[in-house]
């Protein structure tokens, strides 16, 4: 994980509006969001797992799947998640009904060195981003 610095950093936004600037852009809402805090994702690339711009964000009026929800955008980073090639040896199996379901595999790297050519270009769609949200 690399932390970049940022002018978004502390600001303000209406959660349906960053949506409504970011999606276009590329970003994703990170799927490890619960009530109070949550991401944007760029994905960079997915060669040797995922490197991904994250743009991390909490709640400060309502919770994220409330309409009119306000957010303070925290300190975005650069993260990397390297996943293992062959079949997983720890399994996770529960039983849910009468059904048994297997886990997908656990990362081999959840938080794997971010290669320095990834550097340049979070920083480059950081500038990107904040261009859009500081003049809209």
């Amino acid at each position: 994980m690399i932390a970049l610095e940022s002018k978004l950093e502390g600001q303000t936004y209406q959660l349906y509006k960053l949506e409504q600037i970011l999606k276009p852009l590329g970003y994703d809402i990170g799927g490890n969001w619960d009530y109070e805090t949550g991401s944007f994702d760029y994905k960079i690339d997915e060669k040797e797992g995922y490197q991904f711009l994250r743009v991390p964000f909490e709640a400060i009026s309502g919770q994220l799947d409330a309409k009119g929800t306000m957010v303070r955008i925290g300190t975005p980073y650069l993260l990397s998640h390297v996943y293992q090639e062959n079949l997983d040896d720890n399994v996770n199996t529960f039983t849910a009904g009468f059904t048994s379901l297997d886990q997908f595999s656990e990362p081999k790297d959840p938080d794997g060195k971010v290669d320095e050519k990834y550097v340049d270009v979070g920083k480059a769609l950081l500038r990107e981003l904040e261009d859009a949200l500081l003049t809209s």
